[in-house]
């Protein structure tokens, strides 16, 4: 079923997990799959640009179907694998709502992520602030809190007490948090759910394999 999906993906990035785990809990393993690096501008290669001309990764088909955005593709497996593996939507409005809510909330906590970790690479040098950089991680903090709140109010699981979309859209980012060396003790339930989700069979089946081969954390979040 799967040998007709195609993955392109680079280690570590948290829209191509997204998919990859997307892909697990749908019980679609065996699609052909290929590691991609950052580094050697392999994401601009003529094969991945004839089927996403933004150079970007992940870039997904399936059959003739592309999909080029996470999100997209993640809700793309769960509407056409609706009843095989985890059901990663529910079919309650309220439920759903939730479910919908926390996974575009998703983005922002990203995009406040990156804006610490990726400082220096999207900023020129010439153009750096340290006023900047603060308010940036016055913002990730904050954001942080907000997320502390809802793991307070949803239990194990970010909108309620089931595995959901919610969940793989965001563990990706709360992962990179701590490899980037966020302080457990400052946010005890997001550490908390970052511990339960880790050993998920589509988490460790999908984990970024440059984070096996080197397991030490960085330290660019370790005054958040």
């Amino acid at each position: 079923m799967a040998e007709n999906m195609n993955l392109y993906w680079g280690s570590g990035s948290p829209p191509c997990w997204r998919v990859m785990i997307a892909l697990e809990e749908k019980k679609l393993q065996g699609y052909n799959q290929k590691l991609l690096s950052f580094e050697k501008m392999e994401h601009k290669s003529p094969e991945v640009l004839s089927i996403n001309p933004r150079g970007q990764l992940p870039s997904f088909k399936h059959g003739d179907n592309i999909l080029n955005e996470s999100y997209a593709a993640c809700f793309y497996l769960e509407s056409q694998f609706k009843h095989q593996g985890s059901k990663l939507i529910p079919d309650g409005p309220a439920e759903q709502a939730l479910v919908y809510q926390r996974m575009f909330e998703g983005l922002t906590f990203y995009d406040k992520l990156c804006a610490v970790i990726y400082y220096e690479w999207i900023v020129p040098e010439g153009e750096r602030l340290e006023s900047a950089l603060k308010r940036n991680c016055q913002a990730l903090a904050a954001e942080l809190q907000l997320w502390e709140g809802y793991l307070q109010k949803a239990g194990s699981y970010l909108a309620g007490p089931s595995f959901s979309m919610a969940d793989v859209i965001v563990f990706p980012t709360i992962a990179n948090l701590f490899r980037f060396g966020l302080r457990a003790e400052r946010y005890p339930k997001v550490a908390a759910y970052y511990a339960m989700l880790k050993d998920r069979p589509s988490i460790k089946a999908s984990w970024p394999p440059h984070w096996l081969e080197n397991p030490n954390e960085q330290d660019a979040l370790k005054e958040i």
